[in-house]
């Protein structure tokens, strides 16, 4: 397989991101994560109550809110970080991320977690160190949500009739779930990666009729499969969501599994119209958000030179190695939506005329989601726009620029991937 995920070597030591003018020396790029190495994770758990996406701050409850929670709590089973990979690892690593917490010592740890109460991690996680070979992408929780001792139920009140009436919210519709958590929005402070978990109750609550539900005649409306249940299934359907995660899974009452985007979040990323996806395409800022990979004999190195007024990328292949993707100049994290629309455009040239790849693959299971093209590039620089709908939605897309199989050298400018509709 091209992604390799269980042999291949990276390319290169160190991370060496050069810019100089008119100059065709070599400079390596390193695969990894630059921006979070060595350092440990944290975690706060808490309710939010903004009307905007959540920052890395909770908005506490104001006194006029209509619905506000005063307990709900959780069981915290675990913490897994998942990554793409360039250096050998195993199957499980690739495909169900690497698990943080609990540690090995101690497998079936688990922490309770009160949201209402504003719990902030540190002492159970000072083991936790996210200095890994791959590039991060997410990171999971999950959560159990049943307890031993009975069903598991969020406690608030609910303005009715000018009076604030309580509420349970019975939890039975789930077993447990998990949340996932793109890179972005992870805040990284003085050399400690903390991630925010937040339950938007606007987002839970809002535009929902509570003052049509009945009250019982001890006073508190419940919602359950039993008493209110119209209300109790639309609440179900936003339980998960309300947190602020790019995705979910969880496993309902009967064990079906259900896995989705949390809509806003992911929308917010996704539908970005005549934008660049691609990260420095223009290689303004060297090499940074690029990865330069070789395998299979192949030999290269890269530079940062200036034609004109740009910036070009230029690869020095001195061994072309056994295939085209022997050499390979690559970007990831692009995200790109099933059946919408995209243009791919990008300048290249070369000394020796002949072709190259040029394809957008899925992030894991490596396959081809949108477009394979043989390039062919000539001496004088020219400019390919490509015109592609992704097969499957995936917010960490690669681009591939394939320049293996001969010894030349390449220069390329401009690289651009848009949604058009």
């Amino acid at each position: 397989m091209r992604f390799l995920r269980s042999i291949v070597v990276c390319a290169l030591m160190a991370l060496l991101f050069v810019g100089c003018s008119g100059s065709d020396a070599s400079a390596g790029i390193e695969i990894g994560n630059p921006e979070i190495q060595s350092v440990a994770l944290t975690a706060d758990f808490s309710i939010d109550y903004s009307d905007a996406k959540p920052m890395m701050l909770a908005k506490p409850a104001s006194t006029d809110e209509d619905v506000v929670i005063d307990t709900f709590h959780l069981t915290l089973m675990n913490i897994i970080s998942y990554s793409s990979f360039y250096t050998g690892v195993s199957t499980d690593e690739y495909d169900g991320g690497v698990r943080l917490w609990p540690y090995r010592d101690n497998p079936a740890a688990v922490l309770p977690i009160s949201f209402t109460e504003g719990e902030f991690v540190k002492d159970a996680f000072d083991n936790i160190n996210l200095k890994r070979d791959g590039f991060l992408k997410e990171i999971g929780v999950g959560f159990e949500v049943n307890q031993s001792h009975g069903v598991n139920t969020i406690c608030g009140r609910v303005r009715k009739d000018g009076k604030k009436i309580p509420f349970v919210y019975e939890l039975s519709n789930f077993q447990s779930f998990s949340l996932r958590y793109h890179f972005s929005q992870i805040d990284l402070q003085d050399s400690v990666v903390n991630l925010s978990v937040m339950f938007r109750v606007h987002r839970f609550a809002d535009v929902l009729d509570f003052a049509s539900a009945e009250i019982g005649e001890d006073g508190v409306i419940h919602i359950s499969k039993t008493e209110n249940e119209s209300l109790w299934k639309l609440l179900n359907e936003r339980f998960v969501p309300s947190f602020q995660a790019l995705r979910y899974e969880y496993s309902n009452a009967r064990g079906r599994t259900v896995s989705d985007y949390v809509d806003d979040i992911w929308d917010g990323m996704s539908e970005v119209f005549n934008k660049n996806l691609i990260t420095n395409g223009d290689f303004k800022d060297g090499g940074k958000d690029w990865i330069f990979h070789t395998q299979f004999r192949g030999v290269a190195d890269t530079a940062i030179v200036q034609e004109k007024n740009s910036n070009v990328m230029s690869v020095r292949v001195t061994n072309g190695g056994d295939t085209s993707f022997s050499v390979q100049l690559l970007h990831e994290n692009i995200p790109v939506v099933a059946g919408a629309t995209y243009k791919f455009v990008f300048t290249i040239w070369s000394d020796v005329e002949d072709s190259v790849t040029a394809r957008l693959g899925t992030y894991l299971r490596y396959t081809t989601n949108g477009f394979q093209e043989h390039v062919f590039v000539s001496k004088a620089g020219k400019s390919f726009e490509i015109e592609f709908s992704p097969s499957v939605t995936d917010p960490f897309a690669r681009l591939d620029l394939n320049l293996g199989r001969r010894k030349r050298t390449f220069w390329i400018k401009d690289v651009q991937l848009i949604r058009i509709k």
